[in-house]
């Protein structure tokens, strides 16, 4: 069940259930935007798991969202940035750009680029891979300015968390 489409604005939806975790991540998110063009990933992918940040930073949560997309789809950047890192980590292959004044990460991604490779936004940056809890079936796509992860939806221009309801 997708939770939403990523970078459609008003069609953006949530299941019964969501709103507390969708209020609570817009909560923890700056509402400011990055300056500079954002753009998803993967393209119309559906959002299948939410950014659910921690109520503390110690424990668990989903510090990102989950896009779905199979095994060998093409990965891009969603800002333009430098590659501070591209290998693997525990097991699955993660991307990891810097784009000045946050991070976005990319994983399970096979990686077509190297450290210190400069990236536009829409640029290929590799193809999902295999690890991690979106083997084969999706990107986890997440940011993070210092040591606050953010929700990645937010840099989208135009997207808005919008609940509906369910009848």
């Amino acid at each position: 069940l997708g939770i939403g489409l990523v970078g459609v604005g008003p069609h953006s939806i949530a299941p019964p259930g969501w709103g507390a975790s969708l209020a609570h991540a817009a909560a923890k998110t700056p509402v400011a935007r990055i300056p500079g063009l954002w753009l998803p990933p993967i393209s119309a992918a559906p959002v299948i798991s939410a950014f659910d940040p921690p109520p503390q930073r110690w424990l668990a949560g989903h510090r990102g969202v989950d896009l779905r997309a199979p095994t060998g789809t093409a990965v891009t950047a969603a800002g333009a940035g430098r590659v501070r890192f591209a290998g693997d980590v525990a097991g699955r292959g993660v991307v990891v750009l810097d784009h000045g004044d946050l991070v976005t990460t990319y994983e399970p991604v096979a990686a077509q680029v190297a450290v210190g490779d400069a990236v536009a936004a829409g640029a290929p940056i590799g193809v999902i891979g295999s690890g991690g809890h979106c083997s084969d079936r999706c990107l986890h796509w997440g940011a993070k300015r210092g040591e606050e992860y953010l929700d990645p939806l937010w840099l989208l221009r135009g997207y808005t968390p919008v609940l509906k309801v369910p009848w």
